[in-house]
């Protein structure tokens, strides 16, 4: 042979070979020659008993033509010829009844014969029609459907709305669709046809009638690298947020990173790392800071899953300070150090001006398993709660000295009984926990020093009854031991506010109470002898184991040798004190020997809220980076799962359970952050970056399945089957480069009942839509014609033809004699023939 074969390849199936010429074109343009070229290698292979197909490719390179051979081990011999049309196909050929008479003309001598011939061909045909999500009508119809199906999904009546108008994250960015269409294949199979007509007939049939419909999403499959960040969203950002924690260490305090030029690191930084317009800040402090938004400490608590993060509650003031850091410049560190800085006096102002604090409870324990932060801006709301308190009783006070100084003396006895039966209708045993007015504490002074002034000898009201202070009720009708009256519950103070730097300040054990009961705080100290005062005042004539049976009673002991009886004079029970409590110089009883008897409205407040609010903005303008950045991640990481675990996805298992593995993975990755021990050098920054490629994994299957719950509302059973195959397709690649990128390619069958849902993607297009459909190869969907067409033709022998062996010892009716492979849009025309023949 002039050419020799210097490249052998097999594609696709080991069975099948294709033989190209070293050349430019790598196809052989001479038909002879291939033809005698793969007679030779037909004669090769027959000879080492090979079933494999060799092809030789022919023509011009652009046609992508074949011919080829394979021996099928028998008498017989399967010979292919394959050709294409790129370009004006003719219209003959664009319809089922003349590809139908193209099959045909391969085994008839003469077009002649065709009508006086009878044929039983075997057909099948796959159609693919592609539905695009992003086309303007698709998002229309999806839209309408919604609605018809009684969920408003956008809750706006604009038609450019955004996919993910409704999703909990479009607060903060815009996702993209990762379904970015579907491909519909409606599939014929196996009917026999007669006549050209019939091929007529079916291809105005509608889609509907087809046997099968499979649908396949058009997904993105790439996965993202650990040094890809392409698509935006919270793990992108939050992946920044930790470069920014590792740049946090050259500074000491925030103000560096914005005066960047006049620090000795200022080099170190980044010069990309620009500044945002006073504007930009201004507008986001609005946000963060606007009137009337306030949360009650009920609702304070966020998602119950995340409280193993030491963060800050999403509808926060500091979770929404970290959110907002995600977006603002970049989320550099010379941005967020702007912002904070901006933040910080913004908290100054309304600690000055005595207003509430936005997003943050002004009632309620101060929450120690969030972020110290967070503990801060609640103990200032609450300051500055106090501080408004103060400042209303003061201004109530003028007004009842005004008042009473103008009441008669009568008038005042008369407002003072009202005052001791409007106090007596509560329940107080042990603590009290509601408190009276400053207003009622004032009157009630004023009203008991007009009694001590002058008692007529009428007056059936004991001194007792006169000098006591404070009181809010009986205590559950019981007797002091000594005097043998009603004790009365009295008014106490709140326990103190404290935070959690408070309590590690404060010493474990208690010098003076080491004996037994190692106070925790000098606060507890503090707090027991305020409750002491306040029931000495309402109780002049008590002792010290009246106390303990009302604050204590698990420390008093009925006398179990002498009946315990109540005597007609209301006598007092007999019994002892707790052994812990009758030691020699017992810390209670010292305590006791030591307080006044002082009202709760006369003591010393245990916690002082000018004190403690100065305390707190010291604390945020002197907080250093690198402890602003610790909890800064921790707080971004549990408010942006908080987020996305709201969004609505429907019934897919395994999306739920891949939120809880997350919210799983957070804490103990996040712990390191807690322990103020890291450095610009730690292994933990590794970590990190690596769990927002985690997160990232998460983000983009969550954004898959609120994607496919959208847009299959009203079939629910495909979104889940759907979604379980991408899955599984997904998963065995999270964490793992692969070399050769596998696209997501599994179809699913759509039940009959699911079909007008899946059509509807497909609605009619508009007047301005139509004139770009060429609509051309019939069997239209909702007015849109398939892109693709694959036709298959079949014929099991012809008689008086000349391939048919009479004296065949196998039969041609066994044998797929003619076979036609026909892909084809209404550009382009693929088209592949098979004929068995006896040589």
């Amino acid at each position: 042979m002039a050419q020799k074969v210097t490249a052998w390849s097999t594609i696709l199936r080991p069975t099948i070979m294709v033989i190209s010429p070293k050349s430019v074109s790598s196809t052989v343009l001479d038909a002879p020659e291939a033809s005698k070229l793969l007679s030779a290698v037909a004669i090769a292979l027959s000879n080492c008993s090979s079933l494999w197909a060799a092809f030789v490719p022919v023509h011009d390179p652009s046609r992508k033509a074949y011919i080829g051979i394979q021996n099928m081990g028998t008498v017989f011999t399967r010979r292919f010829e394959a050709d294409g049309i790129c370009s004006q196909v003719p219209r003959r050929l664009m319809h089922l009844e003349g590809l139908y008479e193209l099959f045909v003309s391969k085994f008839v001598h003469s077009t002649l014969d065709l009508p006086t011939n009878f044929f039983k061909v075997q057909f099948a045909m796959m159609l693919t029609y592609k539905m695009l999500a992003h086309d303007d009508y698709n998002m229309k119809a999806i839209d309408a459907q919604n609605t018809n199906s009684g969920e408003n999904l956008t809750g706006e009546t604009s038609n450019e709305t955004l996919w993910d108008n409704d999703c909990p994250w479009s607060e903060w960015y815009s996702a993209e669709d990762p379904v970015k269409g579907f491909e519909l294949i409606t599939i014929w199979s196996k009917k026999m046809v007669e006549s050209s007509l019939e091929m007529a007939e079916l291809e105005n049939a509608s889609p509907y009638e087809a046997e099968k419909w499979l649908i396949c999403p058009i997904c993105a499959p790439k996965l993202p690298e650990v040094s890809e960040w392409n698509q935006i969203g919270f793990a992108s950002q939050l992946h920044i947020l930790v470069d920014a924690l590792k740049m946090s260490f050259k500074a000491q305090f925030m103000e560096n990173f914005v005066s960047a030029d006049d620090n000795s690191g200022s080099e170190n930084l980044n010069s990309s790392m620009v500044i945002l317009p006073p504007t930009v800040s201004d507008q986001v402090l609005k946000e963060l800071f606007q009137e009337g938004v306030q949360v009650t400490y009920s609702a304070y608590g966020g998602n119950k899953t995340s409280g193993a993060i030491k963060g800050a509650p999403l509808e926060s003031l500091f979770a929404q300070f970290c959110l907002h850091s995600l977006w603002f410049g970049y989320c550099n560190i010379r941005a967020i150090a702007v912002l904070w800085i901006e933040f910080v006096r913004e908290v100054r102002r309304c600690w000055e001006e005595s207003q509430l604090i936005p997003r943050m409870p002004a009632n309620g324990p101060i929450d120690l398993s969030t972020c110290l932060i967070n503990q801060k801006l609640q103990m200032l709301a609450v300051c500055i709660e106090k501080k408004c308190e103060v400042n209303e009783d003061y201004q109530d006070c003028i007004g009842s000295e005004d008042q009473i100084e103008s009441m008669t003396e009568e008038e005042s006895v008369v407002g003072d009984d009202s005052f001791k039966m409007r106090i007596s209708c509560g329940d107080f045993s042990g603590n009290v926990d509601s408190f009276p007015t400053a207003g009622d504490i004032h009157y009630s002074v004023k009203t008991v020093s007009a009694f001590s002034g002058k008692h007529s000898d009428g007056d059936d009201k004991k001194p007792s009854d006169i000098t006591r202070r404070g009181s809010a009720s009986i205590a559950d009708a019981m007797m002091l031991l000594k005097s043998n009256e009603s004790m009365h519950a009295p008014y106490t103070q709140e326990a103190p506010l404290m935070t959690e730097d408070m309590h590690e300040e404060c010493p474990q054990d208690v010098e003076d109470f080491s004996d037994s009961f190692n106070f925790s705080t000098l606060v507890e100290r503090d707090t027991l002898a305020s409750d002491m005062s306040a029931f000495k005042a309402a109780n002049p004539k008590a002792v010290f184991e009246d106390f303990i049976r009302w604050h204590s009673p698990g420390d008093w002991i009925d006398d179990d040798d002498l009946e315990v009886e109540m005597s007609k004079d209301n006598s007092s029970p007999r019994g002892k004190l707790s052994k812990r409590m009758s030691k020699n110089g017992n810390s209670w009883r010292n305590i006791w020997s030591r307080s006044p008897a002082l009202p709760f409205s006369e003591q010393k407040p245990l916690i002082d809220p000018n004190r403690e609010g100065e305390k707190v903005i010291h604390y945020l303008e002197t907080l250093q980076p690198h402890q602003l950045l610790e909890q800064m991640l921790c707080t971004a990481f549990g408010a942006a799962a908080d987020t996305l675990i709201q969004t609505n996805y429907g019934e897919l298992k395994q999306m739920e359970t891949m939120m809880q593995h997350l919210y799983l993975t957070l804490p103990p990755a996040l712990k390191p952050l807690q322990e103020n021990r890291l450095s610009v050098d730690s292994e933990t920054i590794e970590d990190l970056r690596r769990l927002c490629v985690v997160f990232q994994h998460v983000e983009k299957l969550l954004t898959l399945a609120a994607s496919l719950h959208r847009k299959f509302l009203q079939a629910p059973r495909l979104a889940r089957e759907i979604f379980s195959d991408f899955y599984n397709f997904y998963i065995p690649r999270m964490g793992i480069g692969l070399i050769e990128e596998k696209e997501f390619d599994k179809k699913q069958a759509v039940w009959n009942e699911e079909r007008e849902v899946v059509a509807n993607m497909l609605v009619q297009p508009t007047a301005n839509q139509s004139w770009r459909k060429v609509l051309s190869m019939g069997n239209l969907l909702n007015g849109h014609e398939p892109i693709q067409r694959e036709i298959i033709f079949s014929l099991h022998g012809v008689n008086g033809n000349h391939y048919a062996i009479p004296t065949a010892t196998v039969s041609l009716q066994n044998i797929e004699t003619y076979r036609m492979y026909i892909c084809g849009t209404s550009n382009d025309l693929r088209v592949a023939l098979s004929v068995v023949s006896s040589d």
